[in-house]
């Protein structure tokens, strides 16, 4: 049985480009990019070439690109160094849609001293800059925000909120791991001090990540060891990795067109015949300003995790929430944010597409999931076929 991968927000294949890149440096380029020696030196050279193509990406300079080993070390790294260079200062604005490697974070620091304001949303998932300004205060060290979020696929307006921040002479932070490479990031036309990447959401392998850090940003290191990456985060370079990060990024450049046309359009092709064929269905979210590859779809009276176990037998992939908390029984944390109903939010489902998916794999899923919703619909005693058909918000 042939697998249909649509839970690309919760990792990717790697490209066949970039495994290319990276197999030289497991065995036949295997120096100490920190050596003296010219064997480590000419890997200390691809690892300048690789953090040029990440700077390129999300147009910043490379000696802003902090190499760490994943999207939580840089959300840590980058709320910790305010803290720590702003040790005055006691108070966190975030929201209370964040990805867990913010919120259990703030979570844990809340244990410590620190106070933590949690943003609310609206039922489109859309985070109101009023309360932004409302809630920060001279004690505030940094606000971190999400820039796209990885359940819905709703695009927070950070460029405007840093803007907005930086007013107040107030750090500020944005988790992009799943916006990069899906839609234009400027760091030179934007007042964003820290941001976080994640390598294996774009095509490149797990465990190894970006934090971006502006120029002149006061920054004090999360891990501390040797002098590598210019003294902000110590333990030698995972080198095939961060080269293999290098070239996903440049192919993401090549493939943004792409992401925002034809992902894009089989995202609505799905959504769009989903809805069509299955009653009390709707999604979950802001339709118009969110990810090109992401839809987010809850299928009343039936639960999420029965749905996905159906889809497995077909070979189908997708996730009921986020990979980090798809282990809890309790709806998604994003969606009870949101206001969904409680018999909406347990059947949600997410799609989320890559320029890897094609037309014939949308097709096969679009004729699969009617039956498998009716078969459970069937089986539970709250659903009345004769209910009126939900709207999409």
């Amino acid at each position: 049985m042939s697998v249909i991968y649509l839970d690309n927000n919760a990792t990717t294949e790697v490209a066949k480009e970039v495994l290319e890149a990276m197999l030289p440096y497991f065995r036949d380029l295997y120096g100490n990019p920190s050596s003296m020696h010219t064997f480590g030196g000419q890997v200390a050279q691809k690892i300048r070439e690789a953090r040029e193509q990440v700077a390129a990406l999300i147009g910043a300079l490379p000696e802003e690109i902090i190499f760490t080993s994943c999207g939580t070390e840089s959300d840590n790294a980058a709320i910790r160094s305010a803290l720590a260079t702003r040790p005055d200062k006691k108070h966190i604005i975030t929201s209370r849609v964040e990805h867990p490697a913010i919120r259990a974070l703030c979570a844990n620091l809340g244990t410590h001293g620190y106070k933590i304001t949690e943003l609310p949303v609206d039922k489109n998932g859309i985070l109101d800059l009023e309360n932004l300004e409302k809630s920060m205060t001279p004690d505030t060290a940094i606000v971190s925000l999400m820039w796209g979020n990885n359940e819905t696929g709703v695009i927070f307006p950070v460029e405007e909120a840093a803007a907005m921040v930086h007013k107040r002479g107030i750090l500020f932070h944005t988790d992009a791991v799943q916006t990069t490479g899906k839609i234009p990031i400027n760091m030179k036309k934007n007042a964003i001090d820290m941001l976080s990447i994640s390598g294996h959401k774009l095509h490149a392998p797990k465990g190894i990540g970006i934090l971006y850090i502006r120029r002149g940003t006061k920054f004090s290191p999360f891990l501390i060891g040797g002098h590598q990456e210019r003294e902000r985060r110590g333990g030698t370079e995972n080198t095939p990795s961060i080269i293999g990060l290098g070239k996903a990024c440049e192919l993401a450049a090549k493939n943004m067109e792409k992401e925002n046309t034809y992902v894009k359009g089989l995202r609505d092709k799905l959504e769009k015949q989903i809805l069509t064929k299955i009653p009390q269905s709707r999604v979950n979210g802001d339709t118009t300003n969110r990810l090109p590859n992401t839809t987010n779809i809850s299928f009343e009276y039936v639960e999420g995790e029965a749905i996905l176990l159906l889809m497995n037998e077909h070979g189908i992939c997708a996730s009921s929430g986020s990979a980090c908390t798809s282990g809890s029984l309790q709806p998604s944390h994003v969606l009870r944010a949101m206001g969904v109903p409680f018999t909406m939010a347990h059947g949600s489902i997410r799609f989320s597409l890559s320029i890897y998916n094609t037309e014939k794999e949308i097709d096969f899923v679009i004729d699969k999931m009617p039956a498998i919703i009716e078969r459970l619909r069937g089986m539970s005693p709250y659903w009345n076929s004769s209910q009126p058909a939900c709207t999409n918000q």
